[in-house]
């Protein structure tokens, strides 16, 4: 891992494509913007292990039989 140390509005550049910049530091909290192309995804960590336990949890509820599904009524047309 790569410790930087930066003040407000100082930056750092990854990749020559994602620029962040430290946008203000609150007591324990430091605000940080993040200038990345559309096809880069930016999220939390914390989101991402929500995700993951919830995949997990998903993965480990019993299997249905198709027949065992209720039948989607049709409406009228």
């Amino acid at each position: 891992m790569l410790v930087l140390t930066r003040r407000v509005n100082e930056a750092i550049i990854i990749d020559n494509r994602i620029k962040i910049t430290v946008v203000a530091i609150e007591d324990d909290k430091i605000r940080l913007g993040i200038d990345a192309p559309p096809e880069v995804p930016i999220v939390r960590e914390e989101l991402l292990a929500a995700v993951a336990e919830a995949n997990k949890a998903a993965a480990r509820t019993p299997a249905v039989a198709v027949s065992n599904l209720p039948l989607k009524a049709t409406q009228p047309k």
